[in-house]
């Protein structure tokens, strides 16, 4: 797992099988879709999405940011380059808003899991 920018000669990390990016913010799923490229995971996202890795995603935004018209457009534009993201049916909910730091806890990582394994048992 990276988390920064390598030193100019170090070696290359290896292509990762699937991506998991959980719990997934506003911020992150718009800036993604929108192609800013402002941090280090923003970057490898943007990368990753262009070269087929299979990417699941979990939300974790309350209702109101949910329903607005930006972050439902960054959902479609994101599905339609074939990233996996879990919301809505089938996948988790929003929380209502000013509830999330009550829900934190029974955030459900094991949706993102099961769906990355499914990917990556499902032949190309």
């Amino acid at each position: 797992m990276r988390s920064q920018y390598s030193k100019p000669g170090s070696p290359r990390s290896r292509i990762p099988d699937a991506i998991i990016v959980a719990p997934a913010t506003y911020n992150t799923v718009n800036k993604w879709a929108q192609g800013t490229s402002d941090t280090y995971a923003l970057g490898i996202l943007a990368e990753m999405t262009g070269m087929d890795t299979p990417i699941v995603v979990l939300p974790f935004v309350n209702s109101a940011l949910a329903s607005r018209v930006a972050f439902r457009r960054s959902v479609e534009t994101l599905r339609s380059e074939g990233v996996h993201i879990l919301l809505g049916s089938g996948g988790f909910e929003p929380h209502p808003p000013r509830t999330g730091g009550s829900r934190a806890q029974a955030f459900p990582w094991h949706l993102a899991l099961d769906e990355a394994g499914r990917l990556l048992d499902t032949p190309t």
